[in-house]
This record gives structure tokens, C-alpha cells and sequence, in this order.
């Protein structure tokens, strides 16, 4: 995932998390649960970004050499 995927991801959270604390102080359950589920897919989309990027890293699999 480049740059911008991460940063999408990122803002993706932030949003999630500003609905989340709206849902929790107005009392709206449906706001927070919204806000709590952007938030973890930002988070997800995150990581999976930073994961794919260690691979490309480090390509090793942790198979055997082969001789």
C-alpha cells in the first residue's frame, strides 16, 4: 500500500474515532458503534499496510535454504 493508502487509513481512524466520542457523548449508541467500526477498519487497513511493507523488506519466509 503506498503513502496516500495509509494516509487514507489513517484519516479513516481519526473520523471513526471523532464519530465514536460524538456517539458516546450525546448518548447515541448507533453513532458510536458506526464510529467504533470506521475506526477499526482504518486500524486493519493500517496494519496490513505495515505488514505488506515488511515483507517487501525482508522477503524471507523462514523456509529452509535451499542447497
Amino acid at each position: 500500500m503506498s503513502i496516500w493508502g495509509r494516509a487514507k487509513a489513517k484519516v479513516e481512524e481519526l473520523v471513526g474515532r471523532a464519530e465514536e466520542v460524538y456517539g458516546e457523548s450525546h448518548g447515541d449508541a448507533a453513532a458510536q458503534l458506526h464510529g467504533e467500526a470506521h475506526r477499526l477498519e482504518g486500524e486493519a487497513e493500517e496494519e496490513a499496510a505495515l505488514r505488506d511493507e515488511a515483507v517487501r523488506r525482508d522477503p524471507d519466509d523462514g523456509a529452509a535454504p535451499v542447497r
